[in-house]
């Protein structure tokens, strides 16, 4: 029968892209960077060099949520795994857009699917190896996604995707005989090929395939929540001694990757640092003296040193700003604020130009009034369904919706907010100040970001324990569509009991039965039609406030190669990332 092909790119030299930039003429050292203009990051490579050596040096003030592939969903934490995890799929490495398109990593080729999209078989390439020498093979990768999808709450972060799409009933890794035998869902027949079968037709299923969850874990090496203390690398770095939380983590050269396999990663550092737990400010004193090299979270600078840099002429050639593709918001806890007209009251009365100053001004991004940002098919920016004269709030609106909800003296509730993000927390000052006005009191309450979905506003026992109403957040599309983008924070079927990104717990009928056609509908206009329709009753049940789509604003030395903003994670690209001390 005749396979159906999608439009993905498959590249099966991607590195092309960066050497093209760095070789036939480019420099091989760090001098051009003197020549780089403001925001050229984010639509070219700056400085481009094939210089290797030395060690790359990054910072953060929170953590990782997991160095575990299989246990994560914060952004920087897929993107940095890229050094020691190889999934089947992956991103092309380039600046911008064209990042979004799909490329092989572990694969030999691109997915092959059945007629009706719910039968997909991926081959891998021979003769890769873990960092002990071992072969890596189909099913280790099949071992992955079950540890990483069915485990019983053993691993909390990450998405679920594989658990939604496979046609498989539940169970738990750890407690069954032969976790392969019992994953019915994912067959290998022979060491280097793995066919999934679906429960439905999902055409965007190759995307699935980039997740961190497809990198390969041996079985006996699995140590459940403490594999990320070592993981098994797969790629171009290994841990250099345990991973410590709170501390650091340290990567070499894992001398069984073998080049040749990868063109997606140049590998150019030797060894690559992280020191975590380093408050923000300082983190951006050490950036622009040239101490680190990467702030990890890929957030950008703060708002104190933003405000310097933005006024010094001579430091703005180092300085991005690119859109990244994300919304921040604030999520209204459905389950504690339940009533509609409530949440309605908390959307009229904000002010949208407080909160879009909270977030750095023009230099963080533009004002939101709707869910999918620009770059996702099916966005709307000109909606807006909760109006204001100059985005200040309507209040009179605000104390109608108080009013029909019974609260026309207003209520109290918790917003939560991470620890160490400095415009999370301006932004429910703001919001608090915003609802004060309508009677609305909010307590401002912080968690460590590392655990923040896993253990508090993503805890669905927490969040009704201790009344936390609201919830800052941010969010990047998995990959660059409607379902991509917001499936996993809209729809009933992604809310987890712990590791929750659907924060507000919308589970809206008429939302679900939307995503469920999107799932089942082939053509991209239409799917792009039902995902705007999912945006406005979104907006309709004031279940996400929007506050900007984001900008952020970096800074790149001028010791660091191969400077650009790769749109598939919303931050600079890690894996191209070089330095060259002089």
């Amino acid at each position: 029968m005749r396979k159906r092909t999608l439009g993905f790119v498959a590249l099966g030299a991607t590195a092309s892209i960066l050497l093209s930039a760095c070789g036939g003429g480019g420099s091989a050292g760090g001098d051009s960077g003197s020549d780089a203009a403001f925001n050229q990051g984010a639509t070219e490579v700056v400085n481009p060099s094939d210089k290797a050596g030395g060690t790359l040096r990054y910072a953060i003030a929170t953590d990782f949520d997991s160095t575990d592939p299989g246990d994560t969903y914060y952004g920087f934490s897929w993107n940095f795994s890229r050094y020691y995890a190889r999934t089947l799929l992956t991103f092309t490495p380039a600046p911008g857009e064209e990042s979004t398109t799909l490329a092989t990593d572990l694969a030999a080729g691109m997915p092959e699917p059945n007629d009706d999209f719910t039968e997909w078989t991926v081959k891998i390439q021979e003769g890769l190896k873990y960092e002990d020498g071992s072969e890596i093979t189909a099913q280790d990768i099949e071992y992955a996604i079950a540890r990483s999808n069915y485990n019983g709450g053993e691993l909390p972060n990450g998405p679920r995707y594989f658990q939604q799409h496979l046609d498989q009933e539940t169970f738990n890794v750890y407690e069954v005989d032969d976790p392969l035998e019992t994953l019915t869902a994912v067959e290998t027949p022979d060491d280097h090929t793995l066919v999934f079968h679906l429960n439905s037709p999902f055409s965007e299923f190759p995307y699935v395939l980039t997740q961190p969850q497809t990198a390969p874990v041996p079985m006996e090496a699995d140590r459940g929540a403490l594999y990320k203390e070592h993981v098994v690398s797969s790629g171009p770095y290994k841990f250099d001694g345990d991973y410590e939380p709170g501390v650091k983590l340290n990567l070499v050269r894992n001398e069984h990757w073998d080049s040749e396999t990868d063109p997606i990663r140049p590998a150019l550092p030797d060894e690559v640092t992280v020191q975590i737990g380093i408050d923000q400010e300082e983190i951006d004193r050490r950036l622009v003296n040239g101490d680190i090299d990467v702030d990890l979270a890929g957030t950008g600078v703060g708002p104190a040193m933003a405000s310097t840099l933005l006024t010094d002429e001579s430091a703005q050639a180092n300085l991005d700003n690119p859109f990244s593709g994300a919304l921040r918001y604030v999520n209204i806890h459905t389950p504690i604020i339940e009533d509609v007209a409530c949440r309605q009251a908390i959307m009229y009365a904000a002010d949208r130009e407080s909160l879009h100053r909270a977030w750095g001004g023009d230099s963080g991004g533009e004002i939101a009034t709707n869910l999918l940002p620009p770059t996702i098919p099916g966005s709307n920016p000109e909606s807006d369904l909760y109006p204001s004269e100059d985005n200040k709030g309507d209040l009179d609106s605000a104390e109608a919706k108080l009013e029909e909800c019974g609260k026309a003296d207003g209520f109290s509730t918790t917003i939560a907010v991470r620890e160490g993000r400095p415009e999370d927390i301006a932004t429910a000052e703001s919001l608090q100040q915003s609802l004060k006005r309508v009677g609305i009191e909010l307590d401002i309450q912080t968690f460590p970001a590392a655990d923040f979905f896993a253990q508090y506003a993503g805890s669905r026992d927490y969040v009704r324990e201790n009344d936390i109403g609201l919830s800052v957040s941010g969010w990047s599309p998995d990959w660059a569509t409607g379902y991509g983008f917001a499936s996993k924070i809209t729809d009933g079927d992604a809310i987890q009991d712990t590791g929750n990104f659907n924060t507000s717990e919308l589970d809206d009928p008429e939302v679900n039965g939307l995503w469920d056609k999107a799932l089942e509908t082939e053509d991209p206009t239409e799917r792009a039609d039902i995902y705007e329709q999912i945006d406005t009753l979104v907006m309709e049940q004031a279940a996400i406030l929007p506050v900007v789509f984001d900008r952020a604003l970096y800074y790149r030395s001028n010791e660091l190669t191969n400077v650009y903003h790769m749109s598939a994670y919303a931050m600079y690209d890690f894996m191209a990332l070089g330095v060259d001390r002089g």
